[in-house]
């Protein structure tokens, strides 16, 4: 089964070039690989989900150490645990080439923020380092090693002092960043 325009309609189409960063032919790229996702009852849906078990499966994901995470925060089902095709869009519009360094950045903040408070305080950065490094004894670092990195963290990032990274302080590390935008990119 192609992908045509026809199946996203060209009037919907238009929208959701005006409204991601994507491109036609990315749109529908998306699409092709969204409902290649859907089983043949589910595509007869008017708005189908994928549950995010079945989005890990891709290997533009599979690999990514925050995975459950970037599924998680572009989810907009109550339970958090599928993406409709919209949800999608958004994601690979966010880790788009074209995204902005100011939508990367409140991506990959909300994404680092594993309690979702809107802060990053020294659970979520400790998270956030278990992903980077792994979670096996060998990769893992020691609790002293670990105090002394999120120390080194907050000294660097938390220009407030009050323990925690705001997104305020996550951006501005990020601007001073150069390769952050060209590493925060899932291209299908």
């Amino acid at each position: 089964m192609g992908t045509t325009a026809s199946q996203l309609g060209k009037d919907l189409l238009s929208e959701y070039q005006e409204l991601t960063f994507l491109t036609k032919q990315e749109i529908l790229l998306a699409h092709k690989r969204f409902t290649e996702l859907l089983s043949k009852e589910e595509r007869s849906h008017p708005n189908p989900s994928v549950p995010i078990d079945t989005l890990l499966t891709l290997p533009e994901l599979k690999s990514n150490p925050f995975r459950n995470r970037i599924c998680r925060v572009f989810s907009s089902s109550e339970s958090k645990d599928s993406l409709t095709f919209e949800d999608f869009l958004d994601l690979l519009s966010a880790f788009s080439d074209s995204a902005t360094l100011e939508i990367k950045s409140h991506y990959a903040f909300s994404i680092f923020d594993f309690d979702e408070d809107g802060t990053l305080d020294e659970v979520d950065l400790e998270k956030l380092v278990n992903c980077l490094t792994g979670e096996t004894d060998e990769t893992r670092l020691t609790p002293q090693e670990m105090r002394q990195l999120i120390k080194n963290i907050l000294e660097e990032s938390d220009i407030d002092k009050d323990g925690t990274v705001n997104l305020s302080e996550f951006q501005h590390v990020i601007s001073r960043s150069p390769d952050f935008v060209s590493s925060f990119k899932i291209v299908l």
